[in-house]
């Protein structure tokens, strides 16, 4: 999925009762798994100056970023961490971790040949999805208009819980990232 549908999914199901911290939380606890990716991608852009082909053809599978995304993308790690945070009855951070979860539970099928080692420290092995939520040859076609399906119920969701001026602003932009987001995958990806 894309980090909007993540953010705005995560939230949804995580921010409960619209309360203004869990949404947060959950906001948060959606970005993480894709954190990383974020700022070592924008490094190499945007200070390195690397091309976009290296970043994303050679940098992206590299060891090093690999090893960073098998532990933000951790089913282990999380699932480890919302343990503690039930335990410890912290609200906000049952939140933040179930958001993560959800991401990789999201990002899981929906990868075919970018996926991560979702199952890091016991293996490294990886899942080759048949489905792709970018890749028009493994379905995106399809994938992609259910993702802006269900980030649209999600940002409704959102709404219809009166969350504040803030967070029903963030959760239009968010729902408008999405929109163009798919539409920038159609269009740099989806000519053959």
């Amino acid at each position: 999925m894309n980090t909007p549908a993540h953010l705005l999914l995560g939230a949804a199901v995580m921010g409960r009762e619209g309360a203004k911290p869990l949404i947060w939380a959950a906001l948060v606890g959606a970005l993480l798994p894709d954190l990383s990716l974020y700022l070592m991608a924008g490094f190499a852009l945007y200070v390195q100056g690397l091309p976009g082909s290296v970043v994303f053809g050679e940098l992206y599978y590299s060891d090093l970023w690999q090893t960073v995304f098998s532990i933000d993308n951790s089913f282990i790690v999380w699932g480890a961490l919302l343990a503690l945070a039930v335990w410890r009855q912290a609200g906000w951070a049952v939140a933040l971790t179930g958001a993560a979860l959800l991401h990789l539970l999201f990002d899981l099928p929906l990868h075919h040949d970018d996926g991560r080692a979702h199952f890091w420290p016991l293996t490294v092995w990886i899942f080759e999805s048949p489905v792709s939520y970018w890749d028009v040859r493994h379905g995106a076609g399809w994938v992609a208009p259910i993702e802006a399906l269900v980030s649209t119920i999600a940002a409704i969701t959102l709404w219809w819980r009166k969350p504040g001026w803030v967070l029903s602003c963030l959760t239009l932009a968010l729902l408008l990232a999405e929109g163009l987001a798919l539409r920038n995958w159609i269009f740099f990806f989806g000519a053959d």
